[in-house]
């Protein structure tokens, strides 16, 4: 496909071998994309970024630099990635030995993984769920759970905006916006 014929983005100094990028998406320098990876519409992929063949990118993500996407890995659309977040795809790794298959990870719509987060083998992160800075994760997140540390624990609720919410006799409630209710899901309408 020639410069001219595509309706997305490639740096210069960037290299996508597959043909399954979404009109709008944005790949920066020092990029790589391998010939099996599918990126949706919008997306944003930082310089330094590595995307191997079997990895799906869904519609509207971020990847901030100097991350590696390996084999197996699912994201939904909205999703964050931010600089230096860790995949691992194999259990039990051995220099030289190639598995038939990888642990599918999966990143549910809007989560955000904070930098130099680790994300280990065949987890999933929930919908709108947020992986603190440095955490490592080693079990599944729910849905907008906030989880911090190592091994990543549970420290609160988000909400769909991303603050964490604040928890009274009424329920939960957003510190930016009015929004209140019993329990954060999809269908919030925060103002933020």
């Amino acid at each position: 496909m020639t410069d001219a014929s595509r309706d997305w983005f490639l740096h210069p100094q960037g290299l996508c071998e597959s043909a399954h990028v979404g009109a709008g998406t944005r790949i920066w320098a020092f990029a790589h994309v391998l010939p099996g990876a599918k990126i949706g519409r919008d997306a944003n992929i930082c310089d330094f970024v590595f995307v191997e063949n079997d990895v799906e990118l869904g519609d509207r993500i971020t990847v901030k630099s100097h991350v590696a996407l390996w084999d197996g890995l699912r994201v939904e659309d909205d999703v964050f990635i931010g600089p230096g977040a860790q995949f691992a795809n194999d259990k039990t790794p051995r220099s030289k030995r190639l598995l038939a298959g990888y642990p599918t990870t999966v990143l549910r719509r809007g989560a955000s993984i904070g930098a130099g987060a680790v994300i280990l083998p065949g987890i999933e992160v929930g919908s709108f769920a947020m992986v603190a800075a440095g955490a490592v994760v080693s079990r599944d997140v729910p849905p907008f759970t906030l989880v911090r540390g190592v091994p990543a624990r549970k420290a609160g609720l988000v909400c769909i905006c991303g603050a964490v919410l604040l928890r009274d006799a009424a329920g939960y409630r957003c510190p930016t916006s009015d929004w209140r209710g019993a329990a954060p899901s999809v269908d919030m309408r925060c103002a933020c």
